[in-house]
Formats: C-alpha cells, structure tokens, sequence
C-alpha cells in the first residue's frame, strides 16, 4: 500500500510567524503533536510536541501565566525543526515506517514537487495500516 492511500489530508498548518502560545492552544485542544510549518503550500518547517517542551523548558520556574506570556513572544521559526524529513505519496507504508525509525520521528510531512505539502503520515496511521493488515490474515 501507498502514503498516499493512508496519509492525512485535511490537516492544521502554521505560518512561520505564528507564535507558540498559538500552536501551543492548538496542540493541546486538537490533540495534535505535530504540525507542519507552511509558507504558502510549501513546508518550511515542522513544530513538534517536543519541540514545544523545549522552548518551555527556558520558563519552567515560572508560573503558568508567565510561560504563557514567554510563549506568545516567541515565533514558531525560531524553534521549529528546519530540516525536515518528508517523504513522496507514491512510496510504500513500509518505507514510511522505515524512515520513521532510521529518522526517529513520529511524523512525515507528505511532498510531492518542490517540498508541496499534500498531506501527513504518523506513526499511529503506520501502525494502524498494520494492525489492520494483520485482522485481514485471520
């Protein structure tokens, strides 16, 4: 089976310039640990969960107000994983799975032409496909 035929669609982006309290609200109330950065269609970045605890690690001995405060200074683009690793629709769930292990990530953003985000494959979608996989052997 293909990325493309498991792989998220409809999914919740940042702009670059978003700040953390932002995406730190939407994380929390979407349930979501990963999101990719755009500018326009193309990604630019990916913010993730632990990304997030790392920028809050600096405010820790404050209060909750105070981190929030830190958080809404602070630009998405300053702590985002830059160098993100993506993978095309046309590739196999297993070689997604691969990368996420050989990468240690728990997402890849989905490109098709000059880093076009389509669409995201996580680790729970992978572990689905194989799940399910396995329910059809019995």
């Amino acid at each position: 089976m293909l990325v493309k035929e498991v792989m998220k669609t409809q999914l919740v982006t940042l702009n670059d310039d978003s700040k953390l309290g932002f995406a730190n609200d939407i994380m929390y109330l979407g349930r979501i640990r990963h999101l990719p950065v755009v500018k326009g269609e193309h990604i630019v970045g990916i913010l993730t969960q632990r990304d997030l605890y790392r920028a809050s690690l600096t405010s820790i001995l404050t209060n909750w107000k105070e981190n929030n405060e830190f958080l809404d200074s602070i630009k998405v683009s300053e702590v985002m994983t830059k160098h993100v690793v993506t993978i095309s629709p046309e590739a196999t769930i297993e070689e997604a799975a691969q990368s996420m292990i050989d990468k240690k990530v728990g997402a890849l953003p989905v490109v098709k032409e000059k880093a076009r985000l389509v669409g995201l494959i996580t680790e729970t979608d992978v572990l689905q496909y194989f799940v399910d996989e396995s329910k059809k052997k019995k």
